[in-house]
């Protein structure tokens, strides 16, 4: 079972989600509920909902890259770390992940909020799953684990 640990650092993000943490835990049922690959481990994340001052501080500090951006995800483990843990222990912390209220703002209209922040907190779940999107193979491979789950969460 997945769980997710939520916080909220940045109280504008209820000017678009009314109660952020029921919004994200009535997916995470739907997540668990649909994917079973997971039922008899105990694996959480935890997500951070901040704003542009956050996540341009972490994205400068981890990435040396000085700017806002949507997303980060820090995974706790590599694939092959986070595979050999699947296999033999039942809880596992996976890691990290930071969305920027500014930038789902301005990727989606009001009405499609929820459907761009959905996308990218299951993007940060499917990189700290142990998916990339470096190599060609490697996108189109994350890409089908991405849409699998939004199928599953909507």
């Amino acid at each position: 079972m997945i769980k997710i640990n939520i916080i909220e650092e940045d109280k504008s993000w209820r000017n678009f989600i009314k109660d952020p943490e029921r919004y994200i835990k009535r997916k995470n049922i739907k997540l668990n509920k649909n994917y079973k690959k997971y039922t008899k481990k105990n694996i959480f994340f935890t997500l951070l909902l901040s704003g542009d001052r956050k996540i341009k501080k972490l994205n400068k500090k981890f990435r040396n890259r000085n700017k806002t951006t949507d997303i980060l995800s820090f995974p706790f483990y590599k694939k092959q770390e986070l595979k050999s843990k699947l296999k033999k222990d039942k809880k596992i912390y996976l890691g990290d992940i930071i969305i920027n209220l500014n930038k789902v703002k301005s990727k989606s209209k009001k009405f499609y909020f929820e459907a761009e922040f959905n996308k990218l907190w299951i993007h940060g779940l499917a990189h700290l799953l142990g998916y990339d999107h470096k190599k060609d193979g490697d996108f189109n491979k994350m890409q089908k684990v991405e849409k699998k789950f939004l199928s599953f969460i909507n």
